[in-house]
């Protein structure tokens, strides 16, 4: 099936990094085999950060081992350091993404890096990647967050973004992906930052958009990022997430809205919405106090709802 769109959920990840309760690993393995039985083709599945930081991914590696198993399955994870990308290498992990704060303020409180450090560590992993055969690498990405504003700094100046995005690739980042970590963007301004990243790193290097939905922009900002020729999108099932240190970043874009969105504009994703749904049972059995969202699971799908074939609708 040829896909339009690729649906990259990190849900596993970014939502459960977000909240208090630990998720069993039984269940997570359960939520991921749910997933891609849909047609999910890429699940960020943890962090290899320490575990007393983040209790609630401690299990990444078993859960990346699992993951592998799942026949044409991306199996992604963040790494914050070398350190993690080791491990996250040692796991069998297919993509690796390494943030880099824009913002230095919130770089150092979420990493503990200053740039020049975190580009350093981009470079030693590149140095461990370059070093396994060609068949086991993984796909590095560097993650530019806070690139449409920071909680903690504010707006920040294009330049930096633009140098910045230079470095990651120098560094030998295979692609730059953006980030609106605090759910500051808006149309116009996803329309801006990608010309911008993509002027100064090249068109093929930037291809995917990580979306809050902060302050109720999240789906419009997503549009905006298909107009501008990108082709992946991060969501979070139930759109869990956020990122717990920079304040007020709460809510990813809904994996569900997104790919309703999607099928009924004609786009093809892959994936089959009916049995997307269902999966959030996994979730509210497993996270029974916490809050999922989205309009499409609330409302339900339109009477006799089909995904769209042949009739893709001219993007802006």
């Amino acid at each position: 099936m040829s896909v339009d769109i690729l649906i990259s959920e990190v849900g596993p990840r970014d939502g459960l990094q977000s909240i208090s309760a630990i998720m069993p690993l039984a269940a997570k393995k359960a939520w991921i085999d749910a997933e891609a039985a849909a047609g999910v083709r890429e699940i960020e599945v943890g962090s290899f950060v320490p575990a007393k930081l983040l209790p609630q991914l401690a299990d990444t590696a078993e859960v990346v081992a699992h993951a592998r198993t799942i026949p044409g399955l991306t199996v992604a994870v963040l790494v914050p350091n070398a350190r993690g990308a080791e491990a996250a290498i040692a796991a069998g992990a297919h993509k690796i993404t390494l943030p880099l704060s824009v913002s230095e303020t919130h770089s150092l409180a979420n990493l503990r890096k200053t740039h020049v450090q975190v580009l350093d560590e981009a470079r030693a992993i590149t140095g461990m990647i370059r070093a396994l055969p060609a068949d086991r690498r993984p796909h590095f990405e560097g993650s530019l967050s806070t690139v449409f504003g920071c909680t903690l700094e504010g707006m920040i100046p294009d330049v930096q973004v633009a140098r910045l995005a230079e470095g990651l690739m120098a560094a030998g980042c295979d692609e730059i992906g953006l980030s609106d970590t605090t759910g500051f963007a808006d149309p116009v301004a996803v329309k801006h930052m990608i010309r911008l990243v993509r002027g100064t790193v090249g068109d093929a290097a930037v291809t995917g958009i990580h979306l809050h939905n902060t302050r109720g922009l999240g789906l419009a900002n997503a549009l905006a990022a298909l107009d501008s020729g990108l082709t992946t999108l991060d969501a979070s099932l139930g759109g869990l997430g956020g990122c717990p240190f920079a304040p007020g970043a709460s809510g990813n874009i809904v994996t569900e809205d997104l790919v309703f969105m999607l099928q009924a504009m004609g786009l093809e994703t892959g994936i089959d919405i009916q049995a997307l749904l269902r999966v959030r049972e996994i979730l509210k059995a497993a996270l029974p106090d916490e809050p999922l969202y989205g309009f499409t699971p609330d409302a339900g799908l339109p009477l006799g709802f089909k995904p769209k074939q042949g009739m893709k609708r001219e993007l802006a």
